[in-house]
């Protein structure tokens, strides 16, 4: 990364907090003019620094009330089994994200559904019901301190 500079991590790190943000403010956090401002940005994007943009909702208005972390375990290590499980997951909208991890579980679901009793019938009828899945145990957040902001720029 040799043309990756001070002024591409302040440009990643304004956009990580505000992906809305004018070019026009932009260049001028980072102290350039708008026109260079703007081609550093598409070079960023162009070369995979940036993969996309979103928005980030409101847990609150969508009366998403529950989010689970699940460690999920498999009796048989087989990797056909493993990569049907992956897709399978890939298409669970309720599934936020899903880590393959280290230790005595295969993987490890952040999970979010409206109340207990939804997530109690998500765990029964989708979740124990996936390709692979022999174990499963669910540890409730009760506060989220820190919400992902994005990425370090180390």
């Amino acid at each position: 990364m040799p043309d990756f500079d001070k002024i591409d991590r302040a440009i990643l790190a304004a956009i990580q907090q505000d992906g809305r943000i004018p070019i026009a403010k932009l260049a001028e956090r980072v102290g350039l003019s708008e026109t260079p401002c703007a081609r550093r940005l598409k070079r960023l994007e162009s070369d995979g620094f940036i993969i996309g943009y979103r928005a980030v909702l409101s847990r609150k208005a969508l009366e998403i009330g529950v989010i689970a972390f699940a460690q999920v375990r498999f009796s048989i290590h087989d990797r056909a089994l493993s990569d049907r499980f992956e897709r399978e997951i890939q298409g669970i909208a309720r599934i936020v994200s899903c880590h393959n991890i280290s230790g005595s579980a295969d993987y490890l679901l952040q999970i979010a559904a409206r109340d207990l009793d939804e997530y109690g019938v998500f765990m029964r009828d989708v979740l124990r019901a996936l390709p692979g899945v022999t174990a499963v145990e669910s540890i409730l957040s009760l506060r989220e301190i820190k919400r992902d902001t994005g990425l370090p720029l180390l």
